[in-house]
């Protein structure tokens, strides 16, 4: 199924509107993982012509994205990774942990953006980012669909990597599901029980009773209800 490309629409709606002269586009992935990080890239472009085929990460094969994601780093103006660990999400919460990420990302760019073009319909940046949420804006926003391909490459080849050091880790195919449900990785927690990379505060581990002993309570029952949602489905 064919897809409009994305286009810099809204950078230059927030141009012409704000006065901003730099714009970063900001996407996240491993939100709704059991395992893993979740990391936040911010991408600057400015309003130069994308790399043919650029769209929103999880449209693109895992073949093509590991072909294109190079050529953005590249073709880019700058980019930043930025990402909050499974103690971390266990700690603050996800809204809390997604924050923490993208300002490591927005900080580690080389220049500080006037404003940020967020993925999704909720800031979870805030102040004292100028920030302008899009919905699906990994498929409209050429500067939020580079981030969320670089991000999505970089979070699937740690996650690979962390397999292929650890033979523990073998069992739970981190190479093939990147942290995210699976049958696999469901029956290998059944077995083995959460590693040191695991949300232990997520409610997958209500279905495993011989390790809800290892369940960490999640610092307010009202955190948790915004967050359930993100804790179920596949996204690979």
């Amino acid at each position: 199924m064919p897809y409009e490309p994305p286009t810099h629409t809204v950078e230059r709606s927030l141009r012409a509107t704000t006065g901003a002269k730099t714009v970063a586009g900001v996407d996240e992935v491993g939100r709704g993982a059991w395992a893993g990080p979740v990391t936040v890239c911010a991408a600057i472009t400015g309003l130069r012509r994308p790399p043919a085929g650029l769209t929103d990460s999880k449209l693109i094969s895992p073949k093509r994205r590991a072909e294109l994601a190079p050529v953005l780093e590249s073709w880019v103006t700058a980019y930043g990774l930025g990402d909050a660990s499974p103690q971390e999400i266990d700690e603050l919460g996800m809204t809390a942990a997604l924050r923490l990420a993208a300002v490591r990302a927005l900080e580690a760019l080389p220049m500080r953006p006037d404003a940020v073009i967020l993925d999704g319909k909720h800031d979870y940046l805030g102040s004292p980012w100028r920030v302008r949420t899009v919905i699906k804006g990994d498929q409209s926003c050429i500067a939020v669909a580079a981030a969320s391909v670089i991000a999505k490459v970089r979070r699937d080849a740690m996650m690979a990597e962390l397999g292929a050091e650890n033979s523990e880790y073998a069992g739970f195919a981190f190479d093939a599901n990147a942290g995210y449900p699976s049958p696999v990785h469901r029956a290998a927690l059944e077995e083995r029980g959460p590693t040191a990379h695991h949300r232990l505060s997520w409610s997958y581990l209500d279905a495993l009773p011989r390790w809800q002993h290892l369940k960490k309570v999640r610092f307010s029952a009202e955190a948790a209800a915004l967050e359930s949602g993100g804790q179920l489905g596949f996204d690979f």
